[in-house]
């Protein structure tokens, strides 16, 4: 091989080398320009889609707020009445005014004042409460509020992250979210209605503020948790779907109008522990004149109502939402060894407790 032979050989290689280096340098410019021409926006969606909690909370918080007033029964004087405060929380209804909270919140306290979440103060001007469910509405003069959505019937499922927005312990920190994850449904604990149960963290003040689900709606009213040494992060809160017909009925008549059995009943051990269970509820009074010209007495057991099982004051209480005083209903019993059926015209007041002795409680309808 000749000298040029070997010139051009290595000129060739040289060639080849800088082909390389150009070819790497050509491919690495539009890597560095694609990353540095990322849309900071899109990196903030794909935060938010990865989290959207910070979107939810942004969403809804302005549609919570804080309620606080003087302790019922509190002294009127002196310096440290100033200090006699309790508080809860609420949720916007409609743009002009109107926040369901828990009963036991409004009732607690006397000069019940509303603070939004942009720090505006409203004095409570009327409210109406139900504490069978722990539901009430009240009323503040204010316009152009941001209404909460609730959700759905059946639209809550277990393991679903949840976020709680309220005032824990002091009202100084009200709108404050946690979260967590639905832990059940449909929760017999002490209460006239089944809850939900979620983990997120829940403390005094919490009381009437919203669990809310990742589409951003209510799915439930904060009401109680249970509270004690060693147990952590059990709450619970009153389905929208209770909500809505509780605040249904006070809107429309002031009040809840339940059907009433007119029996007092109780409940089999069973489900007191809440054991599966179907054992009957047994009659200890026949206490309205309806129950007992329906042949009721003291001793028979109730097994179903119109075909509805029902082994809980519970489970009466849920099925009679759809039902209303002066309606006539068939229950299934055990009377004196026989399976019976007995026609029963419902009265009204306490679903399993009849306030109503005399003989009118047959003759009762309400629209």
């Amino acid at each position: 091989m000749g000298r040029f032979s070997m010139m051009r050989n290595k000129a060739s290689r040289l060639l080849l080398c800088g082909l390389a280096v150009g070819l790497a340098l050509s491919l690495s410019v539009p890597v560095s320009a694609a990353a540095a021409s990322v849309n900071p926006s899109s990196k903030k969606a794909e935060l938010q889609a990865a989290d959207p909690v910070p979107q939810i909370y942004a969403r809804v918080s302005p549609s919570v707020v804080g309620i606080i007033g003087k302790a019922q029964g509190g002294k009127n004087t002196g310096l440290d009445n100033r200090y006699n405060l309790v508080h809860g929380s609420g949720v916007i209804l409609t743009s002009g005014g109107w926040i369901v909270t828990n009963a036991h919140v409004i009732k607690s306290m006397q000069k019940a004042t509303v603070v939004t979440s942009d720090g505006k103060s409203y004095s409570v001007t009327d409210y109406y409460a139900d504490e069978l469910s722990d539901i009430a509405i009240l009323k503040i003069n204010a316009a152009h509020l941001k209404p909460a959505s609730l959700a759905g019937a059946s639209s809550v499922k277990v393991g679903e992250k949840v976020v709680a927005i309220g005032a824990p312990l002091s009202f100084a920190l009200r709108n404050s979210a946690t979260v967590g994850v639905v832990s059940g449904s449909g929760r017999v604990v002490d209460a006239s209605y089944r809850l939900l149960q979620s983990d997120a963290a829940i403390n005094p003040g919490n009381s009437g503020g919203p669990l809310v689900d990742m589409n951003g709606k209510v799915i439930g009213i904060v009401s109680m948790k249970y509270s004690a040494v060693g147990v952590d992060n059990t709450g619970f809160a009153i389905p929208a779907e209770t909500v809505r017909y509780i605040i249904k009925q006070l809107f429309t008549y002031g009040e809840v109008r339940r059907p009433s059995l007119g029996l007092e009943l109780q409940q089999s051990w069973s489900a007191i522990v809440g054991l599966p269970a179907e054992d009957p509820l047994t009659v200890t009074k026949a206490v309205s004149a309806a129950a007992r010209k329906a042949g009721i007495a003291e001793g028979d057991e109730l097994y179903s109502i119109d075909g509805h099982r029902v082994t809980s004051a519970v489970d009466i209480n849920e099925l009679f939402k759809s039902y209303r005083p002066g309606q006539t209903v068939q229950l299934l019993m055990q009377s004196g060894g026989d399976i019976v059926q007995r026609k029963l015209v419902l009265g009204e007041g306490d679903p399993i407790v009849g306030t109503d002795d005399g003989g009118s409680a047959d003759d009762k309808t309400e629209e």
